[in-house]
């Protein structure tokens, strides 16, 4: 049946309102007579009508055709429709006076009239009961969508009238929160509890939940819409009326925010306009290239105007963003922007692309640096972090570069985590070589020691910003946790000025400020997204912080150095740290004791070596589940 309505025309389609038409119109003139005259003398009356009965329902059909009733969708049948049948009727009950005058048939006005007010009332009837025909037929289909509506307030009630007239969905029924409303009627659908919903959706074959609250604030319709997602029902909300007629703007509060605005100091804003000859007509290499730090990097260094830019990047997704990006920016430049895909810890590769590209900086930010993950993945982070610093840096050497730059991490100081440590083993690797270049005579080595940075892949903004937008609550291990922060652009420009001024083997730390709560941090996301939190004082917030415990490799609070002592360079940000390394004999040790281990895929060797070499680490291994608990060690 569905078939044969959807191959209809439109031809087709009109033929046949006109057709059924003229059967109401015959039923609505025997109708007339009968109460005018009796139901035995009007059916003399009507046999002696069928004289002028085909002139009139030619009439019917041209008047019909001309007013446009025969082509009105059924769906779009509305109160101007319905005066166009009116007037329909009027005219032929108009036209059937002047043919029975004209006929001689002692036919009373009244009788006419009569029959245009009963054609008129048939022909609104009709249109309504071939709607349901139709929509009944479409419902049948595969394609229909039965939905219950959550919330039976004004935007519910507009919403069933809607999908009253859809081909494809239905409004089964409303749940709402308020129990005074259970039982009763809305729209000729029952308002039921929404405490029941999942025995209802089974019950009623609920394909769809529809929920129609929008003056609901948007975590609030998040946690209900989570809740009813995990019983296996597909959520969607609908906007207000006066959003969807643009009175009120249809936006996400939850847009981006400027990172900055969760520093509570002064970003620093300066550029690296004095470091810039280090970097300008030079061959630079980014390893790392694609993540956040490293692709903050390729962009400043592109300003400096190098001659070549590659990217070296493990990640084909992340190199092939970086890589569009730059090329977009250099394009009007002469600035050759070369994608690697490859890894650090292969020697071969490393040592033909920095031979094959002639390259005379190296800016090494490529590492495993997301603390749960690597806690629970301890011989790769190792392995990665600190043997693959050691191809490329020993690499770099061997050609002879300008100037080799380690990304590194304040949990690399007296560490409590397999990040951290790989971190620090990373930073005696540097170490190590540059004790052994001959002033003047090889690569100038340096480190740089920051922070978390603000808004980077995994991090604890944008962690934050994404449990907002599935309702809360926002997570966090402890209350007194702290941590320091950077933003990317600043980091990145005080690392860049760190390299230039490097003579060899310096440890640089920058100054971020004080430490900051992460509590204080997660009420700052909340309340800048214009919400309000959750809690003892305020139960009627809308967003909760949910304290989970520290996780196995976390500290509270973050050093910047293991001596303490940290002292000034020629930049007010940038501070150096005079701290012990290992001997050449100890870093061999060390990595031949971690390459052994990765022969052996031995997780428990590995976190030996970085316990006997890496001052303040003594965590015991551990293999926790990845957790999205949040604190700042990403």
């Amino acid at each position: 049946m569905l078939d044969f309505v959807k191959t209809l025309t439109q031809t087709q389609k009109n033929a046949i309102i006109i057709g059924i038409d003229s059967v109401l119109i015959v039923v609505s003139l025997v109708l007339a007579m009968g109460t005018q005259f009796g139901f035995v003398e009007g059916w003399v009356y009507a046999k002696g009508y069928l004289v002028v009965l085909p002139y009139l329902l030619v009439i019917a059909a041209g008047l019909s055709i001309w007013l446009g009733i025969c082509s009105i969708q059924l769906n779009a049948y509305d109160t101007g429709s319905i005066v166009i049948t009116a007037v329909f009727a009027t005219l032929l009950g108009f036209s059937s006076v002047a043919l029975s005058t004209a006929a001689n048939m002692q036919f009373p006005v009244a009788a006419n009239m009569t029959f245009a007010l009963f054609l008129f009332v048939f022909c609104v009837l009709s249109r309504a009961i071939l709607l349901q025909i139709v929509l009944a037929i479409y419902r049948r289909s595969d394609a229909h969508l039965r939905v219950l509506i959550y919330g039976a307030g004004s935007t519910g009630t507009q919403l069933v009238s809607a999908l009253r007239n859809h081909k494809q969905i239905e409004a089964v029924a409303f749940v709402d929160d308020n129990t005074a409303l259970h039982g009763l009627t809305l729209s000729s659908l029952p308002i039921l509890t929404p405490v029941r919903i999942k025995e209802i959706s089974a019950e009623k074959k609920i394909d769809r939940v529809l929920l129609a609250m929008p003056s609901l604030s948007q975590p609030k319709q998040a946690q209900i819409a989570h809740r009813l997602q995990k019983m296996g029902l597909e959520v969607q909300a609908v906007p207000s009326f006066s959003q969807l007629i643009g009175e009120d703007a249809l936006v996400d509060k939850l847009t981006p925010i400027e990172p900055s605005l969760f520093l509570n100091r002064d970003e620093v804003s300066e550029t690296f306009d004095e470091a810039r000859d280090s970097y300008a007509g030079r061959n630079i290499l980014i390893s790392g290239g694609g993540g956040s730090i490293g692709s903050e990097l390729c962009r400043q260094i592109l300003e400096a105007q190098p001659t070549k830019l590659v990217i070296f990047e493990l990640s084909e997704l992340a190199l092939f963003n970086i890589d569009m990006e730059m090329r977009q920016q250099a394009e009007h430049s002469n600035i050759e922007i070369i994608p690697v895909l490859g890894s650090i810890t292969d020697a071969k590769h490393v040592r033909k692309l920095l031979q094959d590209h002639d390259i005379h900086v190296v800016l090494h930010a490529a590492a495993y640096k997301h603390v749960p993950l690597v806690e629970s993945n301890a011989l790769a982070g190792l392995s990665n972090n600190v043997l693959g610093t050691q191809v490329l840096a020993q690499e770099s050497a061997k050609a002879q570069i300008e100037r080799f730059v380690l990304i590194s991490s304040d949990k690399a100081v007296r560490p409590a985590n397999v990040m951290g440590a790989s971190k620090r083993l990373a930073e005696q690797v540097v170490q190590d070589l540059a004790s052994r270049v001959p002033a003047g005579q090889g690569p100038i080595f340096s480190m740089v020691r920051f922070g978390n940075v603000l808004g980077s892949s995994g991090s604890v903004v944008p962690l934050f910003q994404d449990q907002l937008r599935r309702g809360g609550p926002l997570t966090v291990t402890h209350s007194d946790m702290a941590r320091y922060f950077m933003t990317v652009q600043e980091a990145v420009t005080l690392v860049l000025r760190a390299g230039a001024m490097a003579s060899g083997g310096e440890v640089y730390v920058l100054d971020m400020g004080k430490p900051v709560s992460i509590e204080k941090l997660a009420r700052q996301v909340v309340e800048s997204a214009g919400y309000s939190v959750k809690e003892k004082s305020n139960p009627e917030g809308d967003i909760e912080i949910v304290f989970t415990g520290l996780r196995p490799g976390e500290k509270m609070i973050e050093e910047l150095t293991l001596t303490g002592n940290l002292e000034g360079t020629v930049h007010k940000k940038i501070f150096f740290s005079d701290e012990a390394r290992l001997s050449e004999i100890e870093v061999a040790a060390a990595t031949r004791a971690l390459r052994e281990a990765l022969r052996k895929r031995d997780d428990v060797g590995a976190c030996d070596v970085a316990r006997r070499w890496v001052e303040g680490y003594a965590s015991v291994p551990d293999q926790p589940a990845p957790t999205q608990s949040t604190t700042a060690d990403s």
